[in-house]
């Protein structure tokens, strides 16, 4: 019998469950699962950012399962990994993250996002590239805020990238830079993203009067086939000559892009928009998720990026209509500065966010079409500024 005893409490002793309650950290595994518990709630009730957060929480999960060993951060920790030993002696997220380190998932996930963008409301208008790149004013703006709190360059400068709305260049570059806050800075990210409707209408109400809300204006020009052609191969050479550290990410939206624009290139546009993006969804959020272990996540600094995300975002629509009033002036009352909040690279969830507001003054003002030209141009302009952070802490 007290041999019976003594092996059942050995047992006992390998389970997870012991961990949690024996263990130094056992409450703050209990705090994470109620932190994933939310991240479900918001993505399968309140359907914020389901697609992502879903995934993202289902990592969490498996990367604070005590025993489990799925997910070991310090194999990445170094200059170069051993992918080998990583394939033979790692866990399941282990070996998914290697898409992460390896910069591949956020530049295919950028191919299916190139593949759905329709970038002719831009090319139409050019001008509005302006208000894309007003609209990382965020991102500036959390990285110095970052530096003030006492964050390296490298963490201020991932933390900076949530200002640009854009999940996949975030990832990219914190994989890179400050590897440790992937978990707390994706998820800020993607928050946030889903939470737009809420965060930017008081802003945009706040800094525009009612006569610039209800300007109404002129139909877009027709964009040439030529153009639409044109535009992904010119973006692309322009952008990797300037800034060479953006060109995976801008490569890969043009080249998507250009899938769909050619006509000749259906069945991958379609593969791109659908199974691809879909697939890499999956591996880039459960990886994600499984970076955001108690012992990582439950810190201070992990407070400082969830207020810093929130300054970014505000930021960044507070720039985009600053810089749209800019024009209205400008161009004599003909842009509507509520285009401007657009500039965050959210597609198209800014641009409805901009008709929305819009139609709320005036429900025969259609400013779609129109908020559309800035949310693109923001999807290459975080995508510019992730390649300006690179270049120069990498």
């Amino acid at each position: 019998m007290h041999i019976m005893l003594e092996a059942f409490v050995n047992f006992l002793k390998t389970t997870g469950i012991y961990e949690m309650i024996a263990g130094p950290s056992g409450w703050k595994y209990i705090v994470m699962y109620i932190l994933i518990g939310i991240l479900f709630y918001l993505a399968i009730w309140k359907k914020f950012e389901p697609l992502l957060l879903l995934s993202i929480a289902f990592g969490m999960l498996l990367a604070n399962l005590p025993g489990a060993e799925l997910f070991h951060m310090e194999y990445f920790m170094v200059d170069k990994p051993d992918y080998g030993y990583i394939l033979t002696n790692g866990g399941l997220l282990d070996v998914l993250y290697i898409g992460v380190k390896a910069g591949l998932y956020p530049s295919l996930i950028f191919m299916g996002v190139g593949a759905m963008t329709d970038f002719t409301p831009l090319i139409a208008n050019p001008s509005s590239l302006l208000l894309g790149a007003a609209a990382q004013l965020g991102i500036y703006a959390a990285f110095l805020g970052a530096l003030a709190l006492g964050f390296t360059p490298e963490a201020a400068a991932s933390i900076g990238i949530i200002g640009g709305a854009d999940g996949p260049t975030a990832i990219l570059v914190t994989k890179i830079l400050a590897p440790t806050l992937l978990g707390a800075i994706a998820i800020a990210a993607y928050s946030y993203m889903a939470l737009i409707p809420i965060i930017q209408p008081p802003f945009m109400r706040l800094l525009t009067t009612k006569k610039e809300r209800t300007v109404h204006m002129e139909t877009l020009r027709p964009v040439s086939y030529v153009e639409k052609v044109a535009f992904p191969i010119i973006v692309t050479l322009v952008v990797a000559l300037i800034v060479p550290s953006a060109t995976p990410l801008v490569g890969a939206l043009m080249l998507g892009n250009l899938f769909t624009v050619c006509g000749v290139t259906e069945r991958l546009s379609k593969t791109a928009q659908n199974e691809l993006i879909n697939i890499v969804t999956i591996f880039l959020a459960v990886s994600v998720g499984g970076t955001a272990n108690a012992e990582n996540f439950l810190s201070q600094q992990t407070i400082f990026i969830i207020l810093l995300g929130l300054c970014a975002f505000i930021f960044s629509t507070i720039g985009g209509i600053l810089f749209g009033k800019i024009m209205y002036l400008v161009t004599g009352g003909k842009v509507n500065p509520l285009i401007g909040s657009a500039g965050v690279s959210a597609v198209p969830m800014a641009a409805r966010v901009s008709q929305m507001v819009g139609q709320q003054e005036d429900p025969a003002n259609f400013l779609l079409m129109h908020a559309m030209g800035p949310n693109v141009a923001g999807v290459i302009g975080s995508a510019v500024a992730a390649g300006v952070f690179l270049a120069k802490f990498a």
